[in-house]
């Protein structure tokens, strides 16, 4: 009986892994045809396959940033990639989008937060 249990629960976990990398492929395949929009469904599919697997939040936040990127939204990008600094800095897609906001800032499009402006005291 329990090695059957074990045998079931094995076969889950199997299938719910599949559909996550099933999810990534197509995630894969949309952005390289330059269809932003699917990708961005595929990679929320894929995150709520995730949850119990938080090594794959950072590669899923990656390739989030690159579409907004290629959509001209550098804000949210920056963002993006900043997230995966603070909550994964010692992945492989940490290191990534550290050099993706390097080629960001060079480009002109990631500029230091300006001072607030002060206003005049008045007498």
């Amino acid at each position: 009986m329990r090695q059957s249990l074990i045998i079931v629960l094995a076969l889950f976990l199997g299938a719910c892994a599949s559909q996550l990398d099933r999810r990534m492929d197509s995630a894969y395949q949309a952005y390289n045809q330059g269809d932003c929009a699917r990708t961005m469904v595929e990679l929320s599919r894929a995150e709520r396959r995730s949850r119990a697997r938080r090594y794959v939040q950072p590669e899923i936040s990656l390739l989030r940033g690159q579409c907004l990127e290629r959509q001209g939204l550098f804000v949210d990008a920056v963002q993006t990639y900043r997230f995966i600094n603070a909550h994964y800095p010692a992945s492989e897609y940490a290191f990534r989008a550290r050099a993706r906001l390097e080629t960001l800032e060079q480009l002109g499009h990631l500029q230091p937060p300006a001072a607030a402006p002060v206003a005049p005291v008045r007498k």
